[in-house]
């Protein structure tokens, strides 16, 4: 590639909200012909790109571009769409009503004792559940999702589409269950008074509190504070699991199921730093296993359909919603961590 007459090129990035879609977006554009250095600011949606594009207008190197892209519910452009202002705030009318309502049914439930979502402080199988739903439609979808597509891809060449979705799925499930008790009994080795479980259930509900802002997509200078894996060790993870969605062997769909455990998801790794704490190898497991099920539904309709929350008519609203019940789950559990801890008398008796 002839760099002296590469050009740098500033292009907006739609359907992105996470460090999840930098590392995705980075690593397909990165290996892309044309293409010497890709950077994404998740800040302010943009991406910008060095390289040597010839004689193509910026539009169509946004339409260029958009194609590797698009499988994961990306796409670039020369110009937003549309206003952020008045398209990220009008969202809220339906998304405020959602969450409210979805609290208020959850309080009732409580109440009348049909789930425990929320319970002594820690994070039960109902909320990991739940935060499972909300991950497998944003970061899981945009880390998992696109290697599913990949994997379907290859094996869908053979006329095999069914086997191999099943054997992810599954080996993913147990896989989660597996390396969460593993967690849970590394933490066995930690003893911990009440007040170090509270610094760590404190640093889970921060973190929560940092994952649901950001789907609110309305605070740019929040995206800093989401913790992430060092990107030089995200990348290097997400580029040898995507070599391996191109083989097509039997194994590897087992394979790819156990290596999404490791994947750079923000909700992932809250639900392993929970685990973490628990010092138990069957609490640790469950905890894992019901945030896997709570994923299970929306990564097993892609694996079969094009689904993508991304490329739906109004994706701000679902976001929005997901992100304010987030919020509200790491307010619950902060409530009852000061409960427990004596600080405050129950206010919902949870």
């Amino acid at each position: 590639m002839n760099q002296s007459n590469s050009q740098k090129y500033t292009l907006h990035v739609h359907g992105m909200h996470c460090n999840a879609c930098v590392l995705i977006i980075e690593s397909e554009l990165n290996n892309y012909p044309g293409i010497i250095h890709a950077k994404v600011v998740l800040s302010n949606n943009t991406i910008e790109i060095i390289g040597d594009f010839g004689l193509k207008t910026q539009q169509e190197i946004a339409e260029v571009l958009s194609v590797p892209i698009k499988d994961n519910g990306y796409k670039l452009s020369v110009k937003t769409f549309n206003s952020p202002s008045i398209k990220n705030w009008s969202d809220f009318k339906i998304a405020v009503p959602i969450a409210l309502g979805f609290a208020v049914l959850f309080v009732v439930l409580q109440k009348i004792g049909l789930v425990n979502l929320v319970g002594g402080g820690n994070v039960t199988y109902g909320t990991a559940f739940v935060i499972g739903i909300i991950a497998s439609l944003s970061t899981c979808m945009a880390v998992v999702g696109g290697l599913v597509l990949s994997m379907s891809a290859t094996f869908a060449k053979e006329g095999d589409r069914i086997r191999p979705q099943l054997m992810f799925h599954g080996s993913r499930i147990v896989s989660f269950f597996v390396l969460g008790g593993v967690i849970g009994a590394i933490g066995s080795a930690f003893t911990l008074n009440t007040s170090g479980t509270f610094i760590l259930s404190l640093i889970i509900v921060i973190v929560m509190l940092i994952l649901g802002i950001n789907l609110l997509d309305v605070f740019p200078w929040a995206k800093k504070l989401e913790p992430r894996v060092p990107k030089f060790i995200a990348k290097h993870m997400h580029s040898r699991i995507k070599i391996l969605t191109k083989l097509n062997h039997t194994l590897t769909p087992l394979l790819l199921g156990v290596a999404t455990f490791f994947l750079p998801c923000g909700f992932t790794q809250s639900m392993q730093l929970y685990a973490l704490t628990t010092g138990s190898f069957l609490t640790g497991g469950l905890t894992m296993l019901s945030f896997a099920l709570g994923t299970l539904p929306a990564l097993a309709l892609i694996s079969f359909s094009s689904f993508s929350i991304q490329n739906s008519s109004k994706p701000g609203i679902f976001f929005k919603s997901a992100g304010l019940i987030v919020i509200l789950f790491a307010i619950f559990n902060l409530i009852n961590g000061l409960v427990v801890i004596g600080v405050i008398s129950p206010p919902f008796n949870f």
